[in-house]
């Protein structure tokens, strides 16, 4: 509609901030006449829904010597100008989606605008400001050839659905049961880690199809070009996100290589990495289970988790899985322990904090019991043991695999892994720690709680206040 301060005052009559954002609205209008204002629904990732404002035209980008101009979407929060607004691309049918930096598949636009919003400094015309700023670094639209345009217009169906208010992030198909199909695993990242899930998933025969995903900005790596010559069957090379789609399993290897000086800068970098791959796996495979390896692996699930909008169930880490199989061998091959070694545990955060816990279940002792001196013993010399086994990327994908397998072919075998801590131990806070759980074709079916150690609950709790308080930092 062209610009009407009554009816904006009409449609904003909710809006905590109506006469700010009026104003700011004014301001928008004087600059860039060709944009268009309407109220819709929006819904957000959880179902949830709402009545907003939100206008399209298109922001000047001046890209080697030419001017062009493109066409994006913006929502205003009922909060603005106090939260920042949600931001989109708008492209026509014979325009492709450049996934990058500053924009995932859907075309949602992320800017360090957006992630510092703060008022009263920073206002709507300043994020356009930006927009042609930065997407001068990298032109977000391409011309579509012909071959490209039918493809596009399924993209262009999804992101017309959230522009107008009607998608919440996943497809019709949703409530459709993801039944029979090819057992598709696909690994996201080429490194030393996604070669050897690659190599240990094709020597367990566990997967009917796996696609690689080439992250790299290398145009032919050493890794995925000795795959494609040596044509392991089953496998795909792709860097096309659509190439994913189907997949019962998605496994996350990839990690930032950036210039980061400050640990929360390398944890931010990987976060930045993950917006541009995690909404594009959770659009083409939107029945999935995510597998994070990702470091560090409980932000990395944690993240992977709030960027999908899946169940947490289905977003998983590969936690002290490894840790807890050679915990298990140890005792049962090496110390030669009458125990099941089966009931043996390393839980909580993966590295120096991690644990080692007994099955409350499985020891014939009610939750809260302690340890017996015999079974306190035998977990020490079986923690000095493995004192110094670092974890190899072939040995990770070995455990990776193992998870694959159990996963695929839904054998409901207990794993310890990354999964959600909140409501468990008094921990309060939105935190993933491994614990062994019963995995399936659906993810975490079952979580199993050890005994109640006083030291045990002690680390659990310290490793999720220091897990909560990195998260509390990030700019998500």
């Amino acid at each position: 509609m062209e610009f009407s301060e009554e009816k904006l005052r009409k449609w904003l009559s909710k809006y905590k901030f109506r006469d700010l954002t009026i104003e700011e609205l004014k301001h928008i209008n004087e600059l860039y006449p060709n944009i268009r204002f309407t109220m819709s629904t929006y819904t957000f990732k959880d179902g949830s829904q709402k009545d907003l404002l939100n206008f399209t035209g298109t922001v000047p980008v001046k890209y080697k010597g030419n001017i062009y101009n493109i066409p994006i979407c913006i929502w205003i929060l009922d909060s603005y100008p106090f939260a920042p607004p949600i931001c989109f691309l708008n492209p026509t049918p014979n325009m492709g989606i450049s996934v990058g930096k500053h924009v995932d598949v859907h075309g949602r636009i992320y800017l360090p605008y957006l992630q510092a919003w703060s008022h009263p400094q920073s206002v709507i015309i300043g994020l356009l400001q930006e927009m042609s700023i930065k997407f001068e670094e990298e032109l977000p639209l391409y011309a579509l050839s012909s071959s490209d345009e039918a493809r596009q217009m399924d993209l262009l169906s999804y992101i017309t659905k959230i522009i107008d208010g009607e998608n919440n992030g996943q497809s019709k198909g949703e409530d459709k049961k993801n039944d029979g199909g090819l057992r598709k695993v696909t690994i996201i990242g080429a490194g030393d880690l996604g070669l050897a899930c690659i190599l240990a998933i094709s020597a367990k025969d566990v997967a009917d199809k796996v696609v690689v995903m080439d992250c790299s900005e290398a145009t032919v790596k050493g890794g995925t070009m000795d795959l494609e010559i040596f044509d392991l069957p089953k496998v795909e090379i792709s860097r096309d996100f659509s190439a994913s789609a189907d997949s019962k399993l998605v496994v996350l290897t990839v990690n930032s290589l950036g210039n980061a000086q400050s640990y929360l800068e390398v944890v931010q970098s990987n976060v930045e990495l993950f917006r541009g791959i995690i909404p594009s796996i959770a659009h083409y495979s939107q029945h999935s289970v995510l597998l994070i390896a990702s470091q560090p692996v409980e932000i990395m699930t944690y993240v992977s988790w709030k960027l999908s909008g899946f169940p947490k169930s289905r977003v998983i880490g590969i936690g002290c899985n490894l840790d807890s199989a050679r915990f298990q061998y140890v005792i049962r091959n090496l110390l030669k322990a009458q125990s099941r070694s089966k009931d043996n545990w390393i839980i909580g955060e993966q590295g120096v904090n991690k644990v080692a816990a007994w099955s409350s279940n499985s020891v014939r002792n009610h939750p809260g019991d302690k340890l017996t001196n015999d079974q306190q013993v035998l977990t020490n010399r079986a923690t000095e043991i493995l004192k110094g086994k670092g974890q190899r990327s072939w040995s990770v994908g070995l455990s990776i695999a193992d998870l694959t397998d159990t996963i695929l072919n839904d054998k409901r075998k207990i794993h310890s892994v990354s999964t959600t801590m909140k409501g468990y131990y008094n921990i309060n806070s939105e935190v993933f720690l491994s614990m062994p759980c019963v995995l399936g074709i659906s993810g975490v079916i079952e979580m199993m709680k050890p005994m109640e150690e006083d030291n045990v609950v002690e680390k659990l709790q310290t490793s999720a206040a220091s897990v909560n308080d990195l998260q509390q930092q990030l700019k998500l």
